[in-house]
């Protein structure tokens, strides 16, 4: 048995293309999977797409089910929701998210799929990977009751991240974002903003997510002392310059970072990526988080919104595509 699918591969800094292959029969334990949605990973897919994956990660990045090798012609991405056309009877008809590329059909073993909870429609599940991030790096944080928490970057993960604390009974969390138009997203979620001139200092926990060196730095201003800074952004293969020669020592303060490769050393006895990915499809069930979408594309359009979204983010948030 074979079956056809199309996929979206980067062939080039800058440059995309969606290509034609020939899947093959599913195995004993696979099923087939037909998508509906992906999302965009914004930060991370934009270093990929514009070749800036250094050479020492070009291992330790690879996605589940990635094909071809960096810096290209590489088939990446990890934010995929579709229904199992083909599988086992209890799987067959349903609704899954899966850590894989942007693709029409794809082929992937079962224990590779995560059935969406009631209560989740399939469009707002592409924030699950991001969510998945969000939830690692507070673990890694390990924010406590009453904790003041400041969120620097107002992205998909950034915002994702302060609604999360948010949660947390007596946390007073702001997030802060050099875009006055995501206090509107932020007013969404509940949680409140700044611009980073207002933003509060003496944070007991920061989370930085900017992606940029001038948002690092304000993590460690707005630090109190003895703070902890946890580093969510992925910088690829830029520098980031970085004054310490402040009050960095003075307030004994800590860089930590955090990567969702693997579970936060904290979790890690008790939890999988399995059960932490189930926790994260289950959060998605807060319609508040639809404010996350900010646009959304048909898949054919693809290679134009990866070069757009590369070279001018603009409000972009979560952008969906459509199969």
């Amino acid at each position: 048995m074979t079956d056809e699918a199309r996929g979206f591969w980067v062939v080039g800094p800058g440059r995309g293309e969606i290509r034609s292959e020939r899947l093959d029969g599913p195995s004993d334990g696979d099923v087939v999977v037909q998508a509906l949605f992906s999302g965009i990973s914004r930060g991370t897919e934009a270093l990929v797409f514009g070749g800036h994956v250094p050479q020492s990660e070009w291992t330790r990045m690879r996605a589940p089910f990635q094909k071809g090798e960096f810096p290209a012609p590489v088939k990446y991405g990890y934010a995929s929701v579709g229904r199992i056309d083909v599988g086992p009877d209890d799987l067959r008809g349903r609704t899954v998210f899966v850590l894989h590329p942007h693709q029409t059909r794809y082929v992937v073993p079962s224990s590779a799929v995560h059935v969406l909870p009631s209560g989740v429609p399939p469009a707002r599940a592409v924030l699950a990977a991001n969510l998945e991030t969000a939830l690692n790096g507070m673990w890694d944080g390990r924010p406590h009751v009453g904790d003041r928490i400041s969120v620097i970057g107002g992205g998909t993960v950034g915002c994702l991240t302060a609604w999360l604390a948010s949660t947390i009974p007596g946390c007073r969390v702001e997030l802060v974002d050099i875009n006055p138009d995501r206090a509107r997203v932020a007013h969404g979620l509940g949680v409140r903003f700044s611009l980073p001139e207002h933003a509060a200092r003496d944070a007991d926990l920061v989370i930085h997510a900017s992606g940029s060196a001038d948002g690092l730095q304000l993590a460690l201003e707005v630090a109190g002392v003895e703070a902890t800074i946890v580093e969510l952004s992925w910088f690829g293969d830029h520098s980031v310059p970085l004054a310490l020669g402040g009050a960095f020592h003075s307030k004994r303060l800590t860089i930590a970072s955090s990567q969702v490769g693997r579970v936060a050393p904290a979790q890690r006895p008790r939890w999988d990526a399995r059960r932490r990915m189930e926790l994260a499809l289950g959060l998605l069930s807060d319609a508040s988080l639809d404010v996350l979408i900010t646009g959304e594309s048909p898949f054919d359009d693809l290679p134009a919104v990866m070069a757009d979204l590369a070279r001018a983010p603009g409000d972009t948030l979560c952008h969906r595509i459509r199969y």
